[in-house]
């Protein structure tokens, strides 16, 4: 039976991409910093669907994390690097430790996650890497300048090398969901920003089941919803200044 790891897996776009991972009869593997939470998943996720669910409690923003995993998890057939958050305020603001460890986690962790598993994949000439980004990464983020940069850096990076494996019979996919009713608003401190009470906040289900299905079809960039594909579009053809202040407008 084939096997899955998903990052961040105790709620949110993580537990759903679980869901329909274990409907498809993947064996589980699933990282989160709660182990009780972890171990309750598990437990539904045995019961509905027959799977094997293992559990990882760890804080993948801590620098090591995914060498830990793959110590841990030697293999996989499809990587679902989910984990992330983000951070509402004036950078200079920002403590050095909450930067220090958005950034690995968003970035460093998710990169080296990849690094780790590809080299099997290629080898086995089939695996699959679905990563998370967001809409953000289309647009310079004041006020959440270090998590829009991330994303930023997640599109780049995961379409770059979805081209390089080309024809490999591995495929990355990245995921660019735009608000989602998760507990990312809370973690960033981002509830009462405009990004969260006037724009459409989408279902996590469907965010997961449209990432999962591009996923599965070997896209390399999913956008869910007609307002985020606009968001997207806008970033190539909107004046850089115009973006700044709608995106400034939004955070605040």
């Amino acid at each position: 039976m084939s096997r899955a790891i998903v990052t961040g897996a105790s709620g949110g776009l993580g537990l759903e991409f679980a869901k329909l991972l274990a409907a498809d009869h993947y064996d589980l593997v699933l990282i989160a910093r709660s182990a009780d939470t972890l171990i309750a998943i598990a437990a539904d996720l045995k019961n509905r669907y027959g799977v094997n669910v293992e559990t990882l409690p760890l804080d993948l923003s801590k620098p090591g994390a995914a060498a830990a995993v793959f110590a841990r998890v030697s293999e996989c057939d499809v990587l679902i690097n989910n984990a992330g958050f983000g951070t509402n305020g004036r950078f200079e603001e920002t403590s050095e430790e909450r930067i220090r460890e958005e950034v690995t986690l968003d970035v460093l962790t998710l990169t080296e996650l990849a690094r780790a598993y590809l080299p099997q994949m290629c080898a086995r000439k089939a695996g699959r890497i679905l990563n998370v980004a967001s809409t953000a990464g289309f647009l310079p983020g004041p006020f959440m300048a270090v998590y829009y940069a991330c994303k930023a850096y997640v599109i780049s990076f995961s379409q770059a090398i979805a081209e390089e494996l080309r024809g490999s019979g591995v495929t990355v996919t990245c995921l660019c969901p735009g608000p989602t009713a998760t507990s990312f608003a809370d973690r960033a401190h981002a509830t009462q920003t405009r990004l969260f009470r006037v724009q459409p906040v989408s279902n996590a289900a469907a965010v997961a089941l449209a990432g999962y299905r591009g996923m599965q079809r070997g896209r390399d960039l999913v956008i869910p919803g007609l307002w985020n594909n606009l968001v997207a579009l806008s970033s190539r053809i909107a004046p850089r200044r115009i973006l700044l202040w709608v995106s400034r407008k939004t955070n605040e």
